[in-house]
């Protein structure tokens, strides 16, 4: 242990630096670690650890041969990774690979700082891939490393300690975060001039097509879909909390898809016209991306969503959905109407139904026979859908149906095999069965997909729809009444839809740990952490020209457009820069006991006439009073030269840049002993230095 702490306070300062530098490197690309292909995290890891080792015992660098060589390698190894240089994934990859190996070639002042360069830049590229809170802190964390590097390497010689000049970073980023908030805050939102290519799946899971176990894989995600905001004070009741997502009407007997209508919209709008009764709910919905094109709004929302941003996608209906023309591929705020009370589609026509009766042929047939014997039973031989509903439930509650999240593996039968034989599965087996049922007894039907409750998050007044709230419920069509919402599962499971309770996987250690100390401090750190996120996405990342404007108009500023902005942007930058700059020079000539000091001493000189310019250093007064006056200046020559020693001699890391209040009032009494020497000797015809004879 004494060998080890020997070492490591005998490391050269250089190699110190260069030792922290490393560290700060690793912290910023050790995110990147899951998404570049394995080669590239080793080669990065081991560029690193072989530097740091480099440092740790003062050996030599590689040559630049060697070094040209593994560029090369890495090159490459980036080509048959990617089979290109060029995009995200590519440039990503060589800027880690680049910037491990300029590590290994830190040998001038210019290197250090293509390597402080190149790490700023990977922080920028973290944010191609998350822009979360959690990264936002992580890379900050990073450029305060990264500022410390640079204040390094800008300090005088000697040994400052890491301390202080992360301390000095700190201060520094500071005096710049008022102008930066300023420019986050009116800087015109342009929008960019391309867009970042986005992978095709899905991150909700919810598409155009389900097969049965689908949503039951989705239960498990507790990633959050969707943040819901109540704006009228009146919330509904979360069994009435029903999102509604593609609507799935073609079946082949194994998946269900959503269909193009064959219809003009004229003629769909007619078929699928609701009508609404009662006051409406105004909602805000904060929908993160889905990469699909169906939003997930409340049943029902017949009126076009107001979104928010500057370049609003184009939104189109279909019956009760709206669907954006592209698919959403980032985070997305809006605000609608919904009416609880509604009625749809109760004037479509057979054509418009035909497509709700049909059924794959061969397919499921002990099922159509149960659904046909029931039809055929004299008391329902003249039912109504809603009659046939309630036998069909009641069934599932007389046969002791399970709703289960590990239902197994079904095979080609599968309606077959869940209705009549093993008789457990999730939302979407019993939303299938049904409607193959109602279909079979001649009633159309249909699958829709959507999320049904929710979660009230206390400390900000958001309910947080989450992955693992999908849901999967039918709707039959009833003359006179249109198509009428059922929810097969509540038959089984009430608590499903009465309490939005979620069926999750067992919880991890540090979940039950959490559970069994506190039952509620687990909830209540996990809704700090949501609340946190969700200011985070509104406040910063949802930030569009329109808040903008609004921030503007309740400050007082008529503000109508970027010409505004860039005024109002150019006005409060010149007012923040002059306020920092006289800020920042009183408070370090009231602060610095070093300034302080050498200014004092320069003000007393200049009472006789010995002036020095401010930025003169102390050795370069101590010089000149030497030779001007001989011994009489000798006390101060030597308060100066360790006065200059303090700030720019070499030192141990333990002792002060700053002169003691003892060494302040020798440096201060010998000042004023020589100007009291310069003018008893200023009326006489000899200098102080011509007495010393």
């Amino acid at each position: 242990m004494a060998t080890t702490t020997g070492r490591r306070s005998g490391l050269a300062r250089d190699n110190r630096d260069v030792l922290f530098l490393l560290v700060v490197i690793g912290w910023t690309v050790a995110p990147h670690a899951a998404r570049l292909p394995a080669w590239a995290t080793a080669f990065a890891a081991i560029a690193l650890l072989w530097r740091g080792v480099l440092a740790w015992r003062d050996g030599p660098l590689p040559s630049r041969f060697f070094l040209g060589f593994l560029l090369l390698l890495s090159c490459a190894l980036t080509w048959w990774s990617h089979r290109t240089l060029l995009g995200q994934e590519p440039g990503v990859t060589l800027v880690v690979a680049l910037t491990a190996l300029k590590t290994l070639e830190l040998r001038a002042r210019r290197d250090a700082f293509v390597v402080f360069f190149l790490g700023f830049f990977l922080i920028l590229t973290q944010f191609l891939y998350s822009q979360s809170l959690l990264t936002a802190a992580a890379m900050l964390l990073a450029v305060w490393g990264l500022l410390t590097s640079l204040t390094l390497a800008n300090l005088p010689v000697g040994r400052p300690s890491v301390r202080d000049a992360a301390a000095l970073a700190a201060r520094t980023a500071a005096l710049g975060a008022p102008i930066m908030v300023v420019l986050f805050m009116l800087f015109p939102r342009l929008p960019p001039l391309w867009g970042r290519p986005q992978d095709a799946m899905a991150n909700t899971g919810l598409s155009g097509q389900m097969t049965l176990g689908q949503i039951a894989e989705m239960a498990l995600d507790d990633s959050i879909a969707m943040r819901v905001r109540f704006l009228g004070g009146s919330v509904p009741s979360q069994p009435a909390l029903y999102f509604r997502g593609p609507v799935l009407t073609s079946f082949d007997g194994l998946r269900w898809r959503e269909t193009p209508y064959p219809y003009s919209r004229g003629a769909l709008a007619a078929a699928e016209a609701i009508t609404i009764s009662g006051e409406p709910l105004e909602y805000e919905v904060t929908l993160e991306p889905t990469r699909q094109s169906t939003l997930p709004l409340l049943e029902a929302t017949p009126f076009k969503p107001e979104v928010d941003g500057d370049r609003p996608p184009r939104l189109m209906q279909r019956g009760m959905q709206w669907q954006t023309v592209l698919p959403v591929t980032d985070r997305m705020r809006l605000r609608a109407r919904a009416w609880m009370a509604f009625r749809a589609g109760a004037e479509a026509g057979e054509a418009m139904l035909a497509e709700h009766l049909e059924l794959p042929a061969g397919r499921n047939p002990r099922t159509l026979a149960w659904a046909r014997q029931l039809r055929s039973d004299p008391v329902f031989a003249q039912a109504n859908a809603s009659t046939l509903t309630r036998a069909v439930l009641g069934h599932i509650r007389r046969e002791n149906y399970r709703y289960t999240l590990s239902p197994g593996t079904y095979g080609n039968e599968a309606v077959d095999e869940f209705w009549l034989d093993r008789r457990a599965g999730f939302c979407e087996h019993f939303a299938a069965a049904y409607v193959v049922i109602m279909r079979a007894m001649g009633v159309p039907a249909r699958v829709v997909t959507g999320f049904q409750g929710g979660e009230l998050n206390p400390v900000d007044g958001y309910w947080i729809v989450r992955n693992s709230d999908a849901h999967a419920w039918a709707e039959y069509w009833q003359e006179g009444l249109g198509w009428v919402r059922v929810d097969p599962t509540a038959a089984v499971d009430p608590a499903r839809v009465e309490r939005g309770r979620r069926l999750a996987a067992p919880p991890t250690v540090v979940g039950s740990t959490l559970t069994a100390l506190n039952p509620a401090f687990g909830q209540q750190l996990r809704n700090f952490w949501d609340a946190m996120n969700n200011t985070w996405n509104q406040s910063v990342l949802n930030y569009s020209q329109g808040r903008q404007l609004d921030v503007l108009r309740r400050l007082g500023l008529d503000a109508e457009d970027w010409t505004d902005l860039a005024r109002a942007l150019v006005i409060a930058l010149t007012n923040l820069s002059l306020a920092a700059l006289v800020w920042a020079w009183w408070e370090r000539r009231r602060f610095d006991p070093w300034l302080v000091s050498y200014a004092q001493v320069r003000s007393l000189l200049e009472r006789v006439g010995i002036e020095v310019a401010a930025h003169q250093p102390p050795l370069t007064l101590a010089r000149l009073l030497r030779k001007e006056y001989g011994r009489a200046a000798l006390p101060l020559v030597s308060e100066l030269e360790q006065l200059d020693a303090l700030r720019y001699g070499p030192q141990d890391a333990n002792l002060p840049r700053h002169p003691s209040r003892r060494q302040r009032r020798r440096l201060l009494s010998a000042a004023r002993a020589l100007v009291r020497s310069v003018q008893a000797h200023r009326g006489g015809t000899a200098a102080p230095q011509a007495a010393q004879g």
